[in-house]
């Protein structure tokens, strides 16, 4: 037998446990963080940028669908168990060590925080690494959790700012705008940014064949995310010319690299599922006409819109499973072939294969030439 279940079963009871005592200390914090109202507020404003980042990586997200319990799980442990780790352990450090503001903010803050929402990276790699098909899914994953996180983290920020109580003037309306704009409107993408040099040193991992590698490139991830951190805080330690400094001059071109990376990897993911479902397909596994109407985004569309249409919302469920399980086959039989492939890809493939097999006679494609591109 496989040892797959054990270690899905191990990977939710690790982090439903974690994420409900995130949350329980969560919200003691914001209990004790000020008035409700304040923090209502402040909750507000903190989710205004959620939706548009969150899209942004979903949008990425589209050749292969992460499985959206992962993706929530990812969200929750950003939002709970991350922040409320990063918060005890530097709380700790501070009472035990000592720790002056600076060194706290731009070192141990930076070391902490991409630590806690790193491990979750880390519990997919242990437990659920066949869900990681290589750097795209690395960043959405790291996007998830950044996410979360600076959800929380805003929230308290805000709610800080507003009380007076984060060291910056005498709070009010006054400083919870100023906080407002540098934290949800001019840097929403900050800590999924952060945290996405990690997921993409995961990313490698999982598509890498030397051992050396495999080890190396997650925690190389991390200190580029420790990096990028520490430059990002330790700007605001001296002044708003430092900030629009690191801000112009290494945190956007930065952030524009890792978009060109994302399409990129994006892009390349049409080519390794193409030539997969080829090999595939000249072994039988699945009809080659198919393809085009598995790889191709505007094809996939035109199919479920097809099937609806012509069958109904069965008919529609039944081309988006076939669909889903062709790309999960796809990805798998590239592991494969490169000598990547998880340990259980035989139980994962007659899986694929099952679901392609039970789906496939239930739909039927449109009558005209798929797109290419």
């Amino acid at each position: 037998m496989s040892t797959a279940p054990r270690n899905s079963v191990a990977f939710t009871v690790v982090v439903t446990v974690a994420v409900a005592v995130g949350a329980l200390l969560t919200l003691l914090v914001l209990a004790l963080s000020g008035a409700p109202g304040t923090t209502l507020v402040a909750t507000g404003l903190a989710a205004v940028p959620v939706g548009p980042v969150l899209a942004a990586y979903l949008w990425l997200d589209r050749y292969e669908p992460e499985p959206k319990r992962l993706l929530a799980s990812g969200l929750a442990w950003g939002a709970f168990v991350a922040t409320m780790a990063a918060v005890v352990v530097q709380g700790l450090g501070g009472l035990l060590v000592g720790f002056t503001d600076t060194f706290a903010l731009a070192i141990a803050a930076p070391v902490v925080e991409e630590a806690s929402k790193g491990l979750f990276l880390v519990l997919l790699l242990w437990w659920r690494r066949a869900e990681i098909d290589g750097i795209l899914d690395g960043i959405v994953y790291a996007g998830m959790v950044g996410i979360g996180f600076a959800f929380t983290e805003n929230i308290l920020y805000l709610a800080a700012a507003y009380n007076g109580s984060d060291g910056m003037g005498p709070g009010g309306v006054e400083a919870v705008t100023g906080t407002f704009l540098v934290r949800c409107i001019f840097s929403p993408f900050a800590h999924p940014l952060f945290t996405a040099f990690t997921g993409i040193g995961i990313g490698l991992a999982v598509t890498s064949r030397n051992k050396s590698v495999r080890w190396l490139a997650p925690l190389g991830g991390y200190a580029l995310a420790v990096l990028a951190h520490g430059l990002w805080n330790g700007s605001t330690v001296f002044g708003v010319g430092s900030f629009l400094v690191v801000y112009l001059v290494i945190m956007a071109p930065a952030f524009i690299g890792l978009v060109a990376l994302a399409w990129w990897a994006r892009e390349t993911e049409a080519t390794i599922l193409r030539a997969a479902l080829t090999d595939a397909a000249n072994r039988g596994l699945l009809p080659a006409t198919d393809i085009g109407w598995v790889v191709n985004l505007r094809g996939r569309r035109q199919a479920r819109q097809h099937a609806r249409r012509n069958s109904g919302p069965d008919a529609e469920r039944a081309m988006r499973d076939y669909q889903q399980a062709a790309i999960e086959l796809g990805f798998l039989h590239h592991r494969l072939l490169r000598g990547t492939a998880p340990a259980d890809w035989q139980l994962r493939g007659q899986d694929f294969l099952g679901r392609i097999q039970a789906a496939r006679p239930r739909i039927a494609f449109p009558g005209q030439v798929v797109p290419q591109r």
